[in-house]
This record gives structure tokens, sequence and C-alpha cells, in this order.
């Protein structure tokens, strides 16, 4: 049985209008991926998260709490979730995840940005300016809400003399690549994701995979903003060799995760479906958006057959010998 879409989408519009962000998070664990690295403080090219990994702890408590509420009378009171949420935060109750998850995620960007830099790329960070880009409500149609977050980073991003941004996953890359010039008048942004820097200018592997990845790809990245060759690349650099399943590329399957807040139990459905697909052929899976990760890992440890799934990040860190 579906949760009441109106009432959840209503608890995330309104964190974004009051809290800029559908769950809010402190400075400190926006930032904290960053800590030692001391990257500089803006500049005319900068990294550019959108938080979305750093939101991924609170996205999969939430979601294992909401998927708990599918079939109870918990979803029938929605409602009020929403009316107590205008004046207190309901995520931070709703949600959680224990110290190890942060650090994993942490560790991700983290691995991105030391790439980035043992490959010889300059780049600044907004830190604490950072917003989130609206993704899950541009998903959802919410649109009046996206437009004011499109101005209020495109307001930063200026302030801060940003002409370029390399983002870190494929939803920030969409949202401000193709989504932001729609909306904002004289927006000339250039965006490019992590992987296509890399795959100009990533040095060869000093620790070469030796081994077959079967690729899942993004939909965001294949279907809305042509990231296709750009990952296959990066990791035949790393010394990997890459095995294309059905459904890759423009057709790829979707993971699941979109409406894993809204319907639980069909994205649970399709994410296997897609596990299934993958594994036919090979057991070393990667993925390059934190959102297929996570609902892909899902389904793969119901199979207990050896099936893993990892962040390209991971085997990028292992062929780079980055911290792991």
């Amino acid at each position: 049985m579906a949760l009441p879409t109106g009432k959840v989408i209503g608890i995330m519009a309104d964190n974004l209008r009051k809290r800029k962000n559908v769950i809010p998070l402190s400075a400190k664990k926006s930032t904290a991926w960053a800590e030692g690295l001391n990257l500089p403080r803006g500049g005319e090219t900068v990294i550019y998260t959108g938080l979305l990994y750093q939101l991924m702890p609170g996205i999969t408590g939430l979601a294992a709490k909401m998927a708990s509420y599918e079939n109870s009378f918990m979803r029938h009171l929605m409602g009020m979730g929403r009316l107590a949420n205008k004046f207190i935060n309901v995520a931070a109750f709703m949600g959680g995840a224990k110290p190890a998850v942060y650090k994993e995620y942490n560790r991700i960007l983290r691995n991105i940005a030391c790439l980035l830099q043992k490959s010889g790329v300059e780049f600044g960070y907004l830190y604490e300016q950072e917003l989130y880009t609206g993704a899950l409500l541009h998903d959802n149609g919410v649109e009046h809400l996206v437009k004011k977050q499109a101005r209020r980073i495109w307001d930063v991003l200026q302030a801060n003399g940003v002409k370029e941004v390399i983002t870190t996953d494929p939803h920030t890359t969409n949202m401000l690549r193709s989504v932001f010039p729609e909306v904002i008048e004289g927006y000339d942004l250039k965006v490019r994701s992590y992987l296509e820097v890399l795959a100009e200018v990533a040095p060869e592997a000093t620790n070469p995979l030796n081994k077959e990845l079967v690729i899942h790809d993004s939909c965001m990245y294949a279907r809305y903003e042509d990231v296709i060759d750009e990952p296959r690349q990066v990791l035949a650099k790393a010394g990997a060799k890459v095995v294309e399943p059905d459904y890759a590329g423009k057709l790829t399957w979707c993971c699941g995760g979109p409406v894993e807040s809204l319907f639980p139990s069909k994205s649970k459905k399709v994410a296997e479906e897609r596990v299934s697909q993958l594994a036919e052929n090979g057991r070393q899976i990667t993925a390059m958006c934190p959102i297929c990760v996570f609902s892909l890992r899902e389904a793969a440890e119901k199979r207990d057959d050896g099936t893993e799934i990892h962040d390209i990040i991971d085997h990028l860190s292992e062929a780079y010998c980055l911290d792991k």
C-alpha cells in the first residue's frame, strides 16, 4: 500500500522552504568530509557535492522508517507529522545512522577530491555555504520551490566568483547543468561531473585492478546528461575490464531508488529485479550514484550469493591507493 504521497512530499517541501534542505543537516556534518584537505574557500572552480552523499545516512534511515509505516496505522498519521514538522524537524526523530555510516559516505567524497588532486586538478570548496539542489523535489514536480532553491544557489555561486563546478553525483550534475538553466535567466555556469574530468586527466593506476566489473549506469547520467563513456574510460584507466549487462547506457534499468520514500515495496521489487539482471554477468557490480548503490546493495544482501555492490569511487580508490 502506498504511503500518503502528498504528506510525504509536503514534509520535504516544508523543510526545503523553511530549512533549505529536505533533511536538515548541521554545517559540521555537511563539511566533515573535507577536514584536513586544506581546500581553498571558493574560487573560479569548486567541487560541488549538492549535499547528496552527506544526506544518504539520513535518507537511508528515513527510508527504513517509512517502509515500516507502509502497511501500518502510522501511515494515517502523516498529516499530523507534517503539521508538527512546521515547528520542529521531524526527520531528526525518524531517521538516523551509526557514525560508521557517516564515515563511509564522507570517505567517498574525500576520495573523489583526493583523486582529483592527484590528477592535478585545482579547485576550491564552498564549505557551509553549499546548498542542496532540491533534486528530490524536482523528481516529484515541486518546481516552484526548486526555482527558489536554484536562485539561492546561483546567488551563492556568483557571490563567490564561481564559474565552473565539478559535481560528485549524477543528480547534482543534472540539476546544475540541465534544470537550473531553464529557470534562471543568464545562468552560465560550466558544470562537469568528476568522472568527466577524470576521463580526461586521470593518470595510469598505481595499483591496477585487474578484475571484471559489471557496470550499472545512472539514469541521470546516461539518459539526461550523456555521461556514458566517461565512467568506462576511468575504470579502464584503473585497470578494470568493464562488463556490459542487459539494459546499459541510455537503456539502463532503474535501481528503484527514486520512489523509495513513497512506494517502498515497489522500490525494493525494482531493485531486486535490477540486481538479478546485473548478477547474471558477474558478482562484482559498480554503480556511480549513492542512491543506486544503496538501493542495489540492499537487494544484493538478500541474495546471499556473493553479489557485491560498490560505488565506483571505491574501485578507483583501490586502483589509486586512496583511503579505504
